[in-house]
């Protein structure tokens, strides 16, 4: 099943989600709408606060990266095998140097802005049959991560732009909010008139 994405604007976007369990309901059928939603929408990572669940989980699969021509031979096919599942993640640390890559989100379609990130991270996750890991990333892979987690803490890519940016993006997100986008995938909008 193909979920819609929740649209900028919707404060399920800005909570700081929940734990879960190994018990929470119907979790592999969650994950494989998730999955399916992701791909639908042609993304490359999807958190569950973006189909409306304030809960502290998000999966990626960055294979579409892989064919970025200027990527290192390395970087490529690590990318082209990196389809995980993250729950009750943590970042432990973030370190290297703060490099830009430009950005975009499902629920912020038609806007990609320039992003600083740190270049490796060390993460603590549980899979999808709830085995703990604790893993070091770096790269766009590390990217990849570092994007959908800051999902799970209430934070959305356009909150690390510059106070200019923001102003200069800011009609574009109003509009986002009430639904007046072109998005190629079922959005949910918290502020489209209803009946629309």
């Amino acid at each position: 099943m193909i979920f819609p994405i929740v649209a900028y604007g919707d404060p399920v976007l800005k909570k700081k989600a929940k734990e879960i369990n190994q018990d929470y309901p119907k979790l592999d059928e969650l994950l494989e709408n998730m999955f399916e939603t992701m791909y639908a929408a042609h993304g490359v990572g999807l958190a569950a606060p973006q189909i409306g669940l304030p809960i502290r989980l998000f999966l990626v699969d960055a294979e579409p990266f892989s064919e970025d021509d200027e990527l290192l031979e390395k970087e490529k096919n690590q990318l082209k095998t990196f389809k995980k599942v993250f729950i009750n993640a943590t970042i432990i640390e973030e370190t290297g140097e703060e490099w830009a890559f430009t950005e975009g989100c499902l629920s912020i379609p038609d806007i990609r802005e320039d992003v600083f990130r740190n270049e490796t991270i060390k993460i603590n996750y549980f899979d999808e049959n709830f085995v703990e890991h604790t893993e070091v990333y770096t790269g766009l892979a590390a990217r990849v991560i570092q994007h959908e987690y800051d999902h799970i803490e209430g934070i959305l890519f356009t909150d690390k732009l510059s106070s200019l940016k923001k102003r200069l993006i800011k009609g574009k997100l109003v509009n986002i909010s009430k639904g007046k986008v072109n998005a190629d995938y079922r959005m949910r909008f918290p502020l489209a008139k209803k009946g629309r």
